[in-house]
């Protein structure tokens, strides 16, 4: 017998290339482009008058109110405290919102049913959809003004958003493990503790640490509007022309900032070790 003329493919051959933008990735960037363009056009941005040598001079004049720093010790020891209130407000804000926001999130997986499902993703949007400000001025109306009024508008937008985030992970997870228990006889409360929830816990814990580092800078501003912390002081300050105390409060905050900012990193790369 002749040996076979058809040719056999190359297991080991590689498919073909795909290309390195397709048409629909093209006219998505083309309309990024677009939009970008058109922004520029009906804002009317006037850089000339922007980058003139007055615009530099007073902005320069500006900066220099800010040196040097305020550094008594009584601005010092109010501002330490300052700083504090911040901290726990935005600390307290996300622990609240992580625990309502995993709540919210299974109905809003799916776990209860489309109608259930429904109205939690509509809760959840409303909630992540009015800024920290505005939950902030509508707290203060109800609650005066301090910290406590700035801690629940941080829960309320953070619950927003870590109840959807929460509820995409539990979309994602894969299945088997809560199926396995279901079949076998076990709860589905029981079920989702002892095998979804511990999926899905460190990219859960992931988020909230990311959603703090927001929430330290959103309390920071919170307080301009009298919910308390630092930003309260820095509205006040600057209200008063007080240009190098004001400077002070600005380096807490960078201070504040950074040192949670690097506690959130290295915490978030110990869980997803």
């Amino acid at each position: 017998m002749k040996p076979s003329s058809i040719n056999q493919a190359d297991p080991l051959a590689l498919p073909p290339a795909p290309a390195l933008i397709s048409r629909n990735t093209a006219l998505v960037l083309l309309t990024l482009v677009l939009l970008v363009a058109a922004s520029f056009y009906s804002l009317q941005i006037d850089w000339r008058t922007l980058l003139s040598e007055e615009a530099i001079r007073t902005s320069a004049e500006f900066l220099r109110g800010f040196t040097p720093p305020d550094t008594s010790a009584g601005l010092v020891n109010k501002v330490f405290f300052a700083a504090l209130e911040t901290l726990a407000m935005s600390a307290l804000g996300t622990l609240i919102a992580a625990l309502l926001g995993l709540l919210m999130a299974l109905p809003a997986s799916g776990r209860f049913g489309g109608v259930a499902m429904r109205i939690a993703r509509l809760l959840l949007n409303i909630l992540r959809a009015i800024p920290e400000l505005v939950w902030a001025s509508i707290m203060l109306i109800a609650a005066g003004l301090g910290p406590f009024a700035g801690t629940v508008a941080l829960a309320a937008h953070t619950t927003g958003v870590l109840g959807r985030l929460f509820a995409e992970t539990l979309e994602n997870l894969p299945p088997h493990a809560e199926t396995s228990l279901r079949t076998n006889g076990v709860s589905a409360g029981n079920a989702f503790l002892y095998a979804t929830l511990p999926q899905g816990l460190p990219q859960m814990l992931s988020y909230t640490l990311y959603r703090w580092e927001n929430n330290i800078r959103a309390a920071a501003i919170l307080g301009v509007v009298g919910a308390g912390g630092l930003g309260q002081m820095l509205k006040y300050h600057l209200s008063l022309f007080q240009m190098p105390t004001a400077a002070t409060v600005i380096i807490a905050m960078l201070i504040l900032v950074a040192l949670v900012d690097a506690l959130s990193f290295a915490i978030r790369r110990w869980l997803m070790r």
